[in-house]
């Protein structure tokens, strides 16, 4: 495909960054509107290339089916820079992430959103070297920082091809909603599928931040899984 017509619409984007809407301090509070006038689709995205009242766009909601020619909008705006989608081999200097007005979904980069009914959450604890249960690597992630640790657990959220990872939520039926110690995140290049029941090996980092309003006290990063 040619380069510029994939630059072009992220080229226009900057008039959109100009607008104090759309600043990067603020990325959960725009919404945008247009057409669609490209549909690309992968696992668990959809971009969209907008037509809107400010110039042509790039943006990604969870997988949705919809036609050239459609009218959106999109809530819960955040914008990427340098967005790199393996998928679509293909670096994005700005793209916006969001959800889908009037479906009720999330924005597919969020954390811990509310989890969908996959059915009770009760997982032995991982056994051999580093083993923890989900609850323990959340309240003891300053200590676990930088360590290889061992959880089996439930999937209870997966999302594919994220910043080129694909990004679980892991519960094992320790830990309290109340306090956030009972779901943990895990990036991993393998892939998932909701509800089934995994053990993953991966480096503890706290305090992560991925730039553009989205960091995370605790997570388990480039994960091996095991069935």
């Amino acid at each position: 495909m040619n380069i510029k017509l994939w630059l072009a619409p992220c080229l226009a984007l900057s008039a959109l960054l100009a607008n104090p809407a759309w600043s990067a301090q603020t990325p959960m509070l725009s919404t945008v509107t247009g057409e669609v006038l490209e549909v690309r689709e992968v696992e668990a995205y959809t971009y969209l290339r907008l037509k809107t009242q400010q110039g042509e766009t790039w943006a990604a909601v969870n997988k949705v089916s919809l036609q050239k020619g459609a009218k959106v909008t999109i809530e819960n705006v955040s914008v990427m820079e340098n967005f790199e989608s393996k998928t679509l081999k293909k670096t994005f200097a700005t793209i916006l992430f969001g959800t889908l007005g009037g479906t009720g979904a999330t924005n597919p980069h969020t954390g811990a959103s509310k989890a969908p009914d996959i059915g009770p959450v009760n997982v032995p604890k991982a056994s051999g070297p580093n083993a923890y249960t989900v609850a323990e690597v959340v309240t003891q992630s300053a200590k676990l920082k930088d360590k290889p640790v061992r959880i089996s657990g439930k999937v209870v959220k997966y999302n594919a091809a994220i910043m080129g990872k694909n990004w679980i939520h892991l519960r094992d039926g320790s830990g309290a909603q109340a306090s956030s110690t009972h779901d943990i995140l895990v990036t991993t290049t393998a892939n998932a599928k909701l509800g089934e029941v995994l053990t993953v090996s991966g480096m503890v980092r706290a305090d992560k931040d991925f730039g553009a309003g989205y960091s995370y006290k605790v997570l388990i990063e480039d994960a091996t899984l095991q069935r």
